[in-house]
């Protein structure tokens, strides 16, 4: 039998979404899309998963879109959910912290992914880019959006408009990626970094999530919306039992055991 073209694993309360097409290093076909949509929905809905760590089997991360199913004038999305974006991924949000391991090639499509999540771990062998120009094309799967929102907006457009690669070092000076990982150990670095924000009360989590991209789109921090959408998440987390259990556990030294809720 062959492998699903993406495949949900479960460590713990860490969900690992692998791209699972390593001979074409990763590259975006139909069944990628749909396998990796429904495994990030599968993450969303399992309420033992806290955290979704996104990774590629073999040497890459992800190559993109596969240029051999679309020279075909084959689909490369999931037709039944075109609403998850390109991969199944960079439209499709959920409420749980991703993070990308960039474990190898990412340029174009691969460094689009990884704009998508919402912290991300490279190797330092590995680069990011946005080489679409370079084509005729356009970086149209959030790059031209999310790029100029990630880094000072100068430097994306630079990136952006030339089309050249970014090392690992200079992703990492820029603030774009949260760590640079030693060859080969960008999967155990990202596990580490997820394993340390599911050790928390996962409804404190999703809702300083839900809190920073919501507020992020309302400008000022003084506008009375910036603040009802604060409310409403203090009110979710503080009358929650966690809510309760992280001070019972700290005033009796022991480890809190959340409910998430």
């Amino acid at each position: 039998m062959t492998e699903p073209a993406a495949k949900l694993e479960k460590r713990g309360n860490i969900g690992i979404l692998t791209l699972n097409r390593p001979d074409a290093l990763n590259a975006v076909n139909a069944d990628l899309a749909i396998a990796a949509g429904a495994a990030l929905e599968e993450a969303q809905n399992d309420p033992e998963i806290r955290v979704v760590v996104l990774t590629g089997a073999g040497r890459a991360f992800c190559a993109g879109a596969d240029l051999k199913e679309l020279a075909k004038g084959n689909r490369i999305d999931d037709r039944e959910h075109p609403e998850w974006g390109f991969g199944g991924i960079v439209q499709h949000w959920i409420s749980k912290p991703t993070i990308a391991a960039v474990n190898g090639f990412a340029l174009g499509g691969g460094t689009e992914i990884m704009l998508a999540c919402d912290l991300a771990v490279i190797d330092e062998a590995a680069s990011l880019g946005l080489p679409e120009v370079k084509r005729g094309l356009l970086a149209a799967a959030g790059g031209v959006i999310r790029l100029q929102r990630q880094i000072p907006f100068k430097v994306a457009l630079e990136a952006m408009l030339t089309g050249e690669a970014m090392t690992a070092a200079r992703a990492y000076e820029l603030g774009l990626v949260n760590r640079v990982a030693p060859a080969g150990t960008a999967l155990d670095v990202a596990l580490s970094l997820a394993e340390s924000i599911a050790a928390n009360a996962p409804l404190s989590v999703e809702q300083s999530k839900h809190v920073a991209y919501t507020t992020a789109a309302l400008g000022s921090d003084w506008e009375p919306e910036v603040w009802e959408v604060n409310a409403q998440a203090a009110k979710i987390v503080f009358t929650s039992k966690d809510a309760m259990e992280g001070p019972r556990a700290f005033a009796e030294k022991r480890k809190p055991e959340w409910q998430g809720r």
